[in-house]
């Protein structure tokens, strides 16, 4: 997976920044010698890099013009001080993109996912889904909602995944059968049935309500 620079001086959120990506498979590094991240930067050689504004020493401003001397490494800027001029200096010192805080985590890992797969192409090999604050891993098959983990079987699992891929789109009966039946276990038209109403009740328990529309006749579609 993936390496991550946290450059952040509050201990609280960069702990909670760092727990939530590593449980998502990320390597993440906090920085520690404030005073040269220049050069932590480059012994870590990180894939992207969350960096504060207002730092000890020397401001993120100052930092990521260092870094982009020798990296072309994305950068997201964290920071509370989200004026106008502030996020223009930001994206003229390098930045890629402005976060606000406080914020959401799991906009900051959908933002974070499609930041990579801008930069390194890896569009066919993306390990994070995810829609409308439900992000499911493909990495562990682990499902979350809110920091929440939602327990899925294999089947309820598959389902999630292939109307994630369709998002806005519909996915018909025979399509959802054709992949669940990947191993030899037998999947028929009342087998479905019954896995989407048993997912559906998962999902609406842990707080993600009416994201799977029946399209009667037809199949299902996650609406956008």
């Amino acid at each position: 997976m993936y390496k991550i620079l946290i450059i952040e001086d509050d201990e609280t959120i960069a702990k909670t920044l760092a727990e939530h990506l590593e449980k998502w498979g990320y390597t993440v590094r906090c920085a520690e010698n404030f005073k040269n991240i220049a050069e932590e930067t480059a012994e870590f050689s990180p894939e992207l890099i969350l960096l504060d504004i207002m730092l000890p020493f020397y401001n993120g401003f100052h930092w990521c013009s260092k870094i982009r001397e020798f990296s072309k490494v994305p950068i997201v800027f964290l920071s509370s001080a989200s004026d106008n001029m502030n996020i223009v200096m930001a994206m003229n010192m390098g930045g890629d993109d402005f976060i606000e805080k406080p914020f959401d985590l799991n906009v900051l890992t959908a933002k974070i996912q499609a930041i990579l797969r801008r930069s390194y192409s890896f569009q066919g090999n993306v390990s994070i889904m995810e829609h409308k604050g439900l992000i499911l891993n493909l990495g562990d098959a682990s499902v979350l909602y809110k920091e929440e983990k939602i327990d899925l079987t294999k089947n309820e699992y598959r389902i999630l995944q292939c109307l994630m891929e369709h998002a806005g789109k519909i996915v018909s009966r025979e399509d959802i059968i054709s992949r669940l039946w990947e191993d030899d276990s037998f999947i028929d038209d009342n087998t479905l049935t019954v896995n989407m109403t048993r997912l559906r009740k998962k999902l609406d328990k842990a707080g993600w309500k009416d994201g799977i529309v029946t399209k009667k006749g037809i199949g299902y579609m996650m609406e956008e």
